[in-house]
């Protein structure tokens, strides 16, 4: 089984959706830090749910999720691009809660005043962010909640992981166009999806092939599927983002730096690369050279 997302499309209806499926990049993702069970799972359900939202985009750019809290949890966050490429990381600190592997409420329920953050980056064009509450059991029903008030699109979004495997499936009920609208449509339909949905189990989500869990369950309706689009664990780190990090924070930073670290060492939290500044390169970043 493949990294990979599928979208599908009901027939003769203003239905979409897509399912995603994550292995080989959850487990890179995973490998670079020790993270406790429960924390693993957050990562797999928000990195499905970026690739699924991803998804609904028109655009060239990337979209991210962002959960900042206090306490003992400070932050997580997961991030896709148009071009299928995935990425996570989360920082907290010891709590014996996390070793509990559920689901993502193992986790959300212990976070203290919990903000979700959807973060929409087109590589042209303006910056959007919205902000969703933390007020439901796990991070599926948090975002079902916001496309149902914010975007005010019927929406069922069910995410599923493990330490191995994580999936998602997102269904929409798409506004009809002015053609659409003079087609007769089957006014159960969306009623009866939902209730086709609510009967995924987690293991099956992250378990079966997509093809296998759309037949599951709406083998009765005329489903349709494209060609499946390929996911893989990709950074966007170097060493030019590096050199533009020195620049921000100036010459005497990196002055006082250097005296204590020659060459500048920086990590990458994402895929733990390493880029190195000898003395004269960093200086040659504000056109000054060694004496």
């Amino acid at each position: 089984m493949s990294d990979l997302r599928q979208r599908f499309f009901i027939e003769d209806s203003p239905v979409r959706g897509e399912v995603v499926h994550l292995e080989n990049a959850l487990q890179t993702i995973l490998a670079q830090r020790s993270y406790a069970p429960a924390v693993q799972i957050l990562l797999g359900e928000m990195l499905s749910a970026t690739a699924l939202l991803a998804s609904t985009l028109k655009i060239k750019g990337r979209i991210s999720l962002q959960i900042q809290a206090s306490g003992t949890f400070k932050w997580a966050m997961a991030e896709c691009n148009h071009l299928g490429e995935v990425r996570a990381l989360a920082d907290y600190q010891e709590d014996p809660h996390f070793q509990q592997a559920e689901d993502s409420s193992t986790v959300l329920k212990t976070l203290q005043n919990p903000v979700l953050f959807i973060n929409i980056e087109p590589e042209a064009g303006e910056r959007y962010q919205g902000i969703v509450p933390l007020d439901k059991p796990n991070l599926a029903g948090c975002l079902t909640q916001y496309y149902d008030l914010s975007a005010q699109i019927p929406t069922l979004i069910v995410l599923s992981s493990s330490s191995q495997r994580s999936g998602g499936l997102l269904v929409q009920l798409l506004p009809r166009n002015s053609e659409e609208e003079q087609q007769r449509i089957d006014e159960d339909l969306w009623p009866r999806l939902t209730l086709l949905t609510e009967t995924l189990k987690p293991e099956e989500l992250t378990d079966l092939e997509a093809s296998d869990i759309l037949y599951r369950l709406y083998n009765e309706e005329e489903v349709r599927l494209p060609e499946a689009e390929a996911l893989y664990f990709g950074c966007t780190c170097s060493k030019e983002r590096c050199a533009s990090a020195l620049q921000q924070i100036g010459i005497l930073a990196v002055r006082e730096t250097l005296e204590h670290q020659n060459p500048i060492s920086m990590d990458c939290q994402f895929c733990s690369a390493n880029y190195c500044f000898s003395a004269e390169e960093a200086l040659g970043l504000f056109g000054e050279h060694l004496s």
